[in-house]
């Protein structure tokens, strides 16, 4: 019996193996492209019988990338709005989530409908009035005009106000009858109990940000204020100005490098706050 398990196993290895590996060959011939030489390059995409294999192997893409160009201040500015985004969502959600789970106040529901209904309506529907009123205020090319629109999101005040609700009452009330304020129940409690579901919040909104494209194409009019993202798309769509298919490659791999290493390093808080969400349910 324990064999047919074994073997079981082994099978449903190889079947998940099979789709992983095949999702990740665009990446991987992407890794590949950005170590091959880009005279090579203009010939054949594919110079080994993979495809896969940067032979010959040269960093000529990546010294260039970087010593010439603006690929670094590019990356700068994605680094800047996508941290500073990310904490204006966590401090706001995290924030009005708390409010509408645990406290009373006036026009309490009202907000709360008003709130939530901004997950209806899309992003791009508000485009020209953001455009009109940032232009009127002489906002756009600058690091404010690309964090602020983005700072509200009506789901990461859902999320944290589910979390917050799913509390459970006797915390809060062993907490009152010790003298406890109400910011310090949120700062000294709440906050700590909350952090798989904030470093999940804050994991999403910074990969949002960092793969933003509509907005920073709007505001950011300017080659020194462009974000990763216009900017690879600024190389792609006059290629023959740039310096070859392995740059463009090579611009791509340490655009994704951020992303990676993020979800690598606080992939264990995304899986204990989705674990924590199905208990609850």
């Amino acid at each position: 019996m324990n064999s047919y398990k074994n073997r079981g196993y082994v099978y449903l290895c190889i079947g998940l193996a099979i789709p992983a590996f095949v999702w990740t060959v665009p990446t991987l011939w992407m890794l590949s492209l950005s170590f091959q030489p880009n005279d090579l390059l203009a010939r054949t995409t594919s110079n080994t019988a993979l495809g896969l294999i940067p032979v010959p192997f040269t960093l000529d893409n990546y010294i260039s990338l970087f010593s010439f160009g603006q690929t670094h201040f590019w990356f700068l500015n994605s680094v800047i709005v996508a941290t500073s985004m990310t904490l204006l969502v966590l401090v706001l959600s995290a924030t009005a989530g708390f409010a509408f789970a645990r406290l009373t106040f006036p026009f309490k529901k009202t907000l709360m409908t008003f709130c939530l209904l901004g997950l209806m309506v899309p992003e791009q529907a508000v485009f020209i009035p953001l455009y009109t009123m940032f232009a009127d205020l002489g906002w756009h090319n600058s690091y404010h005009a690309l964090v602020i629109p983005r700072a509200a999101v009506p789901i990461g005040v859902f999320l944290m106000m589910q979390f917050f609700a799913g509390v459970p009452n006797e915390i809060e009330e062993a907490a009152r009858i010790d003298g406890v304020s109400t910011w310090q129940i949120f700062r000294h409690i709440m906050v700590p109990l909350a952090r798989p579901a904030m470093i999940t919040l804050g994991i999403l909104t910074f990969l949002y940000a960092w793969n933003d494209y509509l907005w920073p194409l709007v505001s950011a009019q300017k080659p020194e204020n462009y974000t990763v993202t216009i900017g690879l798309a600024s190389l792609q769509s006059n290629f023959a100005q740039s310096e070859g298919l392995g740059r463009v490659m090579a611009s791509g791999v340490i655009a994704s490098i951020p992303v990676v290493a993020l979800f690598l390093v606080f992939q264990r808080y995304v899986v204990r706050a989705v674990a924590l969400g199905g208990s609850k349910g």
